[in-house]
């Protein structure tokens, strides 16, 4: 971590996000452009999240939230949806668990009725083994679209109104519904392998983030490239609004 305290000294940077989201894109295209199998790419970024969790902490990041499977991926091919649970079981099962004892609290938002039961339960049982951590807080979007949680928080929030819970709805009354209650909205989004879509990843929560487009792929980008970030947030004026 070298580069990334003398970024941080060079910079002079003293703001940090408390809340960091990444959509973690170029997985597959950079096992494409080694000659390799889609699925590699997805388990060396799968490796590259361990090093980015491990890391936050130090560089004042509490909530880390990560996008790992969209509601559009089911599009992909049965080999590469098959392959991509895989990995999701085998992370929870090896790489959680060590997580987990350096005090990783991890959460789950997106449906969960399509995903495997093996899998549904593997998440369950993390998320109550890790409720009281308090190093990091990390989410992990699976089977996750934006719209498509909106549109629950939104059913979940009729719900209330026609059960007289709530008389006349306002912006917290929907953030409640949502997957991601009670976590603070994001202040800076990543994107990795140079494209520059929201890939419908957060779009109510992310309303007033700071976003970052780094060229770099998934499985490359390190530590290093992540406090950099961090430092040229730190810069930024964020007005929400104001002058």
């Amino acid at each position: 971590m070298v580069l990334a305290k003398e970024a941080s000294v060079a910079s002079g940077a003293t703001t940090r996000p408390r809340h960091v989201a990444v959509i973690m894109d170029g997985n597959g295209r950079w096992a494409t452009e080694r000659g390799w199998p889609r699925l590699v790419g997805h388990r060396r970024g799968a490796e590259r999240v361990k090093q980015i969790v491990r890391a936050c902490p130090d560089m004042g990041v509490d909530w880390l939230t990560i996008y790992a499977f969209s509601t559009e991926n089911w599009k992909r091919s049965t080999e590469e949806v098959l392959g991509l649970m895989k990995i999701f079981r085998r992370y929870i099962e090896r790489e959680a668990v060590g997580l987990a004892g350096e005090g990783v609290r991890m959460r789950f938002i997106g449906g969960r009725e399509r995903l495997d039961p093996k899998l549904q339960g593997l998440m369950a049982a993390i998320e109550a083994r890790t409720a009281g951590n308090t190093r990091l807080n990390l989410t992990v979007a699976i089977n996750y679209g934006g719209r498509d949680e909106i549109l629950r928080a939104t059913n979940r929030l009729a719900q209330k109104i026609a059960q007289g819970e709530i008389s006349s709805a306002t912006e917290n009354d929907l953030s409640d519904c949502m997957d991601t209650a009670g976590h603070p909205d994001p202040d800076l989004v990543i994107r990795t392998s140079g494209e520059t879509r929201t890939s419908n990843f957060l779009p109510w929560q992310a309303a007033y983030a700071e976003y970052e487009f780094t060229p770099t792929l998934w499985p490359d980008f390190t530590p290093d490239h992540l406090a950099a970030i961090l430092d040229r947030f730190g810069m930024r004026d964020r007005r929400f609004g104001g002058v």
